[in-house]
């Protein structure tokens, strides 16, 4: 880490769900997240809901629906969230998962990250909904919060699909101390929407890794390292996460600098003592002439 960065291989998957099919979503998850496993990630980030299918929009225009949402809804200690925190052991790996989270009789459009140990290390409800917010809507509530959250590749955060759209969401994140911000996704895939992820990263010097249905797009350094289009895709990528700040790491890169500042200047000198002399013996020569 002497740049002060942490270099972590993550992947990004843009798995497309079948609406109300829990177990047949939960093995497709599966597999792709072995995919990602074996293509050497170590994070790998899901899209928004992918558990249930992101059936949201089907219980608000058609309200007896809300009473399936809300069955079929997974709360944090339930079979499936087990059956992942158990995977995430098995595989060694980091997985960040979408789905419809049941706190007692309400539901949250909610991600969690989930450690290569299976420890739930943190989590988020989706803030902000394109399609407006109403009171009587206990089958789609509203985060109350946003907070970072430590993971074992430094301090991290989530933003939720429209989420994204509001750049004080992501700034909130970063001044929690995120290093790093995932993003699972149901939305659009224009260009604008890049746009969008990429201000966040560059305006607030994070990665960002989204995994979005028909697109996946991985930022680093401000600068977009792998963008791949097309659902149920496996993007693996390389981002570079900052460190946090401290006394000691600026030692550190000072320390790193010096040492091979003096081998660097030793051969620039050589190069400009060489070219004086070439100077000086092509201006005698002209002189002669």
């Amino acid at each position: 880490m002497e740049d002060g960065f942490t270099h972590l291989k993550v992947a990004a998957i843009s798995m497309k769900p079948e609406k109300w099919n829990k177990e047949g979503n939960a093995v497709k998850m599966e597999t792709f997240f072995r995919k990602a496993r074996a293509q050497g990630a170590k994070v790998a980030v899901v899209t928004e809901g992918a558990l249930e299918g992101y059936v949201v929009m089907d219980a608000i225009k058609k309200p007896e629906l809300a009473a399936r949402l809300l069955e079929i809804s997974e709360s944090r200690d339930g079979e499936y969230i087990k059956r992942f925190r158990k995977l995430a052991r098995d595989l060694g790996m980091c997985l960040c998962l979408g789905f419809a989270e049941r706190v007692d009789n309400d539901v949250y459009n909610s991600a969690i990250f989930v450690d290569q140990d299976g420890v739930i290390r943190g989590d988020h409800h989706k803030m902000q909904f394109a399609e407006g917010y109403h009171e009587s809507w206990f089958f789609n509530r509203l985060g109350s919060h946003i907070r970072a959250f430590d993971t074992p590749f430094g301090r991290a955060g989530f933003l939720i699909c429209n989420d994204r759209w509001d750049s004080a969401l992501g700034r909130a994140l970063v001044l929690d101390g995120a290093r790093v911000i995932y993003i699972p996704a149901y939305g659009s895939r224009r260009p604008r929407q890049d746009k969008a992820v990429l201000s966040i990263a560059r305006d607030n010097g994070v990665p960002v890794v989204e995994a979005n249905v028909g697109v996946n797009l991985i930022i680093s350094r401000g600068e977009i390292v792998s963008k791949q289009k097309g659902d149920d895709r496996v993007t693996v990528a390389e981002i570079e996460i900052p460190s946090l700040p401290s006394e000691a790491l600026i030692e550190k890169i000072e320390s790193a600098f010096l040492s091979r500042r003096k081998k660097e200047m030793e051969i620039k000198y050589a190069e400009t003592m060489a070219n004086l002399k070439l100077h000086v013996s092509r201006g005698a020569k002209r002189n002669q002439n």
